[in-house]
């Protein structure tokens, strides 16, 4: 089982040959691992050894994959059922002579092709993203010489020096650090920097917990540091997941899943059909050949719905420009459809249900407990006591005195935006402050500061020193809650006067505000402490100082993520959240959120210890997943997916990248995320938020329902073509449609009237349906039962219509003309019946939703006229005038038959069996559930 470390082989004195040894090395000392990888962390390697570890390693670069070529990339594009059997249709419309047909026809599957194409060759970015975080040049000491080299040429043994603002290059050992911090969202979820120290860990440490480690791609926030290189290229942290991420395939969407099945079944209907047809017409009723092939060729033709990629591809890229409107942008075609499948949405936390930014949520004093609110850094928002306003007290308003005063940090506002420069927990007692009514700039002119004491890992606080105009003098510190407590002596009141301090009530308040994954500073101050101005030092911290209070400060939820949540457990979606924050934090902000029961989370070491069989039952019932490694992130999407759940995966750092890619759709923060993540994901958040994901689930559903809607209009319609060719074959009568009037019907008027139901809206009720079940076919048993019941009513009008008007004495060319135009009436009709499924089409403001419905009815009727009247097309389809007098009849006809299919929905409507029966399987539910309650 990989344990998530980083992998590195030893190198022995003698010889720096890789060997099989896996080491650990944050478990071990920082001598310990100068002894093992033979170098000294003074003058570090020799020139020479570099250059023969070197050999042995090679660069310290990321390995590119083995890419298809451009021709492969394009050909694959074809290698899909549907498309052979467009193919198929094309080939035979040209045996036919039907030029324009095939064109047609091969038009879609090329620009299909074309644009499967463009979007795999952008997918492959994102391993060229994950190699552009490298750093190009490392400051490293050989041979007792600082120099700047190539970072290629890092090799396991250098010697590293970092300073603040560098990007560290390769993984390493901390051997000194002085006041180190790192930024390592991007490969943990850590909210705010991580403080780095040179103490070993334990061996079972996750990534976020190797304090004694500096990660390859990660950059200095502050301080200084020697350590030495343990890893290179693709055995670092970085390294390792550039692996995942090339050895994740991208999983086909749920629509082309069934697309691909409902291609093996109209192939095999097709195949069987002509079959069957043939032989009847061989040799029992022993038709001429070549007018049999033609028969059978048409049915072929008929049931071949050769609208429909047109269609799927155009209700694609309507919900593409309505996410877009939405701040969804999508980056691959069919991910539009998978949000609608989506049943479980596992979210990072940090910067996706979270802001990314401190905020202070909880003050503490002697007397009282107050909460804050607010939004991240912005300077707005309130502080309470039990629910009534408090910013007036004085122990207070010292507080945020020295949250002002004590503090290095700039808050800045930039095209709207408030941002930190500096440490981003200094950058938000600012916020905190200013909702106690304090001025920045007015209290440093009144207390300008005149020495401090820095913050420093060592010592875990900081002090500044001020002197007022009257020349009182002011020390403020803030820090770690056990350091400050042991130098203080008094604590302050709401009365002003300091009393006897109680450690017991702070420590316990600061393990309650712990306890609700906040992170604790204690403030503390003194007035005239007597101290010698200009060289002050951590020794120089006074014992006799007066704890004003603690403040806890939490990454705090987005608002309208709350909402989102809930909203997507309403509609039977369940939200996980898998972080690599801590597990009590990761608690805590699922409890505001309302994700899982709000106690339970699992934490990346138990999933170490889980089997693949454990962990899908694990994630059954547990809803958080804490200190998740890229590699615990991959395998609870896999587990997840095991459970035959459509998964969506949410992240912003190159650890959440190939679990975006192993989902079914990979969902990238836009704004704070790398371009790793957005290059694997299938949508981008334009605003980085979580709302925006559950609108796009709303998109996407409606995208689903509009696919299905148009497959159970236009099926209907191929099979009555296919029904009547087949009807006269049997019974031996002239051919009411010929197979080029039913490639008018198809690839006209069907895709005209199909668009019309790619622009259908929202359904009131979209988001309170549970989501579609994995195995659930595209077209369900209700749904064959309607292409059934629709198809052969439809053949019956259109034989009615035939016979009609050869009973009229009307010719073979009329009669098919009046035969044409009345499937077609009937397809209008049938429109205004499958704007709703089972709900009723008998009211005029039914059809008020769609603006694009009277265009496309319109366009129809103007090709009809066109295809009836113009000698052009008269003579290309043998078509013949249709004489006035007979318009009236077939409008009645078609009248009927939607009087017909909306008697049929009534009785299922007022069926509660046939109703929940049809709800069950839409939703995706298995029918024995629905009997069984």
């Amino acid at each position: 089982m990989n344990t998530g470390r980083s992998e590195t082989t030893m190198v022995v004195a003698a010889d720096p040959a890789r060997t099989s040894g896996v080491t650990a090395w944050h478990a071990m000392s920082a001598n310990d691992v100068a002894n093992s990888l033979t170098t000294d962390c003074e003058k570090g390697l020799d020139p020479a050894e570099a250059a023969r570890r070197l050999q042995a390693y090679g660069p310290n670069r990321l390995p590119e994959g083995k890419k298809r070529g451009p021709l492969m990339r394009l050909l694959s594009q074809f290698n899909n059922v549907l498309i052979y059997v467009l193919l198929g249709a094309g080939f035979i419309k040209l045996m036919l002579n039907l030029w324009v047909d095939a064109s047609i026809i091969f038009g879609v599957v090329i620009l299909n092709a074309l644009l499967g194409f463009i979007q795999e060759g952008k997918a492959e970015k994102a391993l060229d993203a994950i190699r552009n975080m490298l750093s190009a040049e490392a400051r490293t000491v050989r041979s007792g010489e600082t120099r700047m080299i190539p970072a290629e040429q890092l090799v396991p043994g250098d010697v590293l020096l970092l300073e603040s603002g560098d990007k560290i290059p390769a993984d390493m050992r901390l051997a000194e650090a002085k006041n180190l911090r790192t930024e390592e969202a991007a490969l943990t979820g850590e909210s705010v920097p991580a403080d780095k120290n040179t103490d070993a860990v334990s061996d079972n440490s996750t990534v976020g917990d190797r304090e004694c480690m500096a990660f390859s791609g990660t950059m200095v926030v502050s301080g200084r540091a020697t350590g030495v290189v343990v890893a290179t290229g693709s055995e670092t942290e970085l390294g390792r997941i550039n692996a995942l991420l090339t050895s994740v395939s991208a999983l086909e969407t749920p629509l082309l899943r069934q697309i691909k099945k409902f291609g093996y079944v109209i192939t095999a209907v097709v195949g069987v059909v002509g079959v069957l047809v043939f032989a009847y017409g061989k040799w029992v009723t022993h038709m001429d050949f070549v007018e049999l092939f033609q028969a059978v060729t048409g049915i072929a033709v008929s049931v071949i719905p050769e609208g429909l990629p047109a269609i799927i591809t155009i209700t694609l890229a309507i919900g593409v420009q309505r996410m877009a409107e939405r701040n969804a942008i999508i980056r691959r075609l069919p991910a539009v459809e998978t949000l609608g499948s989506v049943s479980r949405i596992c979210s990072d936390k940090t910067g996706t249900l979270t802001l990314m930014e401190m905020m202070v949520v909880s003050a503490v004093t002697a007397e009282a407990v107050y909460q804050v609110t607010g939004n991240g850094y912005e300077p707005e928002g309130k502080v309470s006591r039990d629910g009534e306003p408090a910013d007036k007290e004085p122990v207070l308003t010292l507080m945020g005195r020295a949250s002002m005063l004590c503090n290095d940090a700039e808050l800045l506002q930039e095209e709207g935006t408030w941002k930190v420069e500096g440490d981003p927990t200094e950058g938000a007692l600012y916020p905190f402050a200013i909702k106690l009514g304090l001025d920045r700039r007015t209290e440093q002119t009144a207390s300008p500061r005149i020495d401090a004491i820095p913050f420093e890992s060592e010592h875990k606080f900081m002090a500044t020193l001020h002197r007022s105009a009257d020349g009182t003098e002011y020390l403020f510190v803030k820090g770690a809650p056990e350091v400050i407590l042991e130098h203080c002596d008094r604590h302050q009141t709401v009365s002003g006067q300091p009393v006897p301090l109680n450690p017991a009530h702070f420590l316990k308040a600061a393990d309650m505000l712990a306890g609700q994954g906040e992170r604790v500073l204690a403030l503390a101050w003194l007035q005239n402490p007597g101290l010698k101005v200009g060289s002050l030092t951590p020794a120089d911290l006074p014992k006799d100082l007066v704890l004003l209070g603690l403040i806890g400060l939490l990454d705090p939820p987005r608002k309208e993520a709350i909402e989102a949540v809930k909203e997507c457990q309403g509609g039977g979606v369940r939200v996980t959240m898998i972080t690599g924050d801590h597990k009590i934090t990761a608690a805590a902000i699922a409890k505001m959120l309302g994700i899982g029961d709000g106690e339970t989370a699992v934490s990346g070491a138990e999933i170490e210890e889980m089997n693949e069989a454990a962990l899908r039952e694990k994630v059954r019932n547990v809803d958080v997943f804490a200190r998740a490694s890229p590699e615990h992130k991959l395998r609870l999407v896999k587990a997840i997916q095991a459970n035959k759940q459509i998964v969506a995966m949410t992240g912003d750092g190159v650890n959440d990248a190939p679990a975006l890619k192993k989902a079914d759709i990979g969902v990238a923060m836009g704004i704070k995320g790398t371009e790793v993540t957005k290059e694997a994901a299938g949508m981008i958040l334009a605003d980085d938020n979580f709302a925006s994901i559950t609108a796009a689930v709303k998109e996407g559903r409606t995208v689903y329902n509009n696919i299905e809607k148009a497959i159970l209009f236009m099926l209907p319609t191929n099979v009555a073509q296919g029904l009547v060719i087949m009807v006269a074959i049997f019974f031996h009568f002239t051919m009411p449609i010929t197979a080029p009037q039913v490639l008018w019907v198809n690839m006209v008027t069907s895709v005209a009237l199909g668009l019309v139901i790619s622009f259908e809206p929202h359904e009131l009720d979209v988001m309170n349906r549970p989501p579609r079940a994995v195995e659930r076919p595209i077209l369900t048993g209700f749904g064959f039962w309607r292409v059934l019941f629709v198809g052969v009513a439809l053949l019956a009008i259109t034989l009615w219509a035939f016979f009609w008007m050869k009973a009229q004495g009307a010719s073979d060319e009329l009669a098919r003309t009046v035969a044409v135009n009345m499937i077609t009436i009937g397809q209008v009709f049938y429109l205004l019946n499958s704007r709703y499924l089972l709900d009723s089409s008998l009211s005029f403001t039914a059809h008020l939703g769609n603006k694009y419905l009277p265009l496309g009815i319109g366009a129809v009727v103007i090709l009809q006229l066109i295809f009836t009247y113009a000698p052009p097309l008269q003579a290309i389809f043998g078509n013949e005038a249709i004489p006035i007098w007979v318009w009236p009849w077939l409008f009645g006809a078609g009248l009927t038959f939607f009087l017909v299919v909306e008697a049929e929905k009534l009785v299922i409507r007022s069926s509660s069996s046939f109703r929940r029966a049809v709800t069950a399987v839409e939703a995706g539910v298995q029918l024995r559930q629905v009997t069984s309650a």
